[in-house]
């Protein structure tokens, strides 16, 4: 069975603060949040930075170099650019301090990971099924381009332009010439065009968002797309429109981007 590791003394740590350690020479990240205590793995599933010094809130993390966002109880990838989990270990609260170990079939899901108001100890299964547990990505408002779409573009009308404009499908397969640097997929097979609509006679709109709000790609993905679609004979200007609502989720990528990524 897996032993347990001490991390930390019972009033050492306060609200808010956390504390790097060591698991069987694995780094480790100790967090107390009001009265409750996570442990994951220091270490981002995308880069392999740590994740130590990353803004937490609502029990998520994020790394601070791609903004890939983690889920402190167990681990999930919340969104792009990770697209596998970290590791998250058990909490047991005791007289003798914050121990933690990698999760067994011994932890109970129905145990807290909050410090005990009684003699008990508490103990709590942050490896738990991630289908069973409650926190789960966020998919955007159903009043917007819908998320359960198998193909990132089937929200956007392949008809749309007037006459003597170019409809929105051939500007899709110009967009799709955009590659993310980082995931190796193109924009519109990952969800992130939401519309493109022609403002005038040779003067198009593009709204497209990132996987996340710190993505280092994007201008780079802003200025590609202005190009791709100017290239196009029959627009002279492209806009391109950078938005955060709704945010972007994994589940607005197409079956292509899910192979390719690896994700089923």
């Amino acid at each position: 069975m897996t032993q347990w590791t001490r991390l930390a003394a019972v009033d050492e740590l306060k609200p808010g603060d956390r504390k790097t350690e060591f698991i069987d020479d694995n780094p480790v990240l100790l967090v107390r949040t009001d009265d409750d205590y996570f442990c994951v793995a220091d270490v981002c599933s995308h880069d392999g930075q740590p994740l130590s010094d990353g803004p937490i809130s609502d029990n998520h993390i994020t790394c601070t170099r791609h903004g890939a966002r983690f889920d402190l109880a167990n681990g999930n990838a919340l969104c792009m650019p990770a697209t596998e989990p970290i590791v998250a270990y058990s909490i047991q609260v005791t007289d003798d301090g914050i121990l933690a170990r990698l999760a067994t079939s011994d932890d109970s899901n129905s145990q807290s990971n909050a410090i005990p108001t009684n003699d008990e100890t508490s103990v709590s299964d942050h490896d738990a099924n991630p289908a069973d547990n409650s926190t789960a990505t966020p998919g955007p408002p159903e009043t917007t381009p819908s998320s359960e779409s198998d193909d990132a573009s089937a929200d956007l009308d392949p008809t749309a332009g007037e006459s003597g404009t170019i409809d929105a499908a051939v500007m899709l397969e110009a967009l799709k010439e955009v590659i993310d640097p980082e995931l190796m997929v193109n924009i519109v097979d990952l969800g992130l065009i939401y519309d493109v609509r022609h403002d005038g006679k040779d003067l198009v709109s593009v709204d497209m968002t990132l996987t996340s709000p710190a993505c280092p790609a994007g201008p780079q993905l802003v200025q590609q797309s202005k190009m791709a679609l100017e290239r196009l004979d029959g627009i002279t200007e492209a806009q391109i429109n950078l938005v955060m609502t709704p945010p972007w989720t994994p589940e607005r990528m197409t079956d292509d981007a899910r192979d390719n990524l690896g994700i089923f």
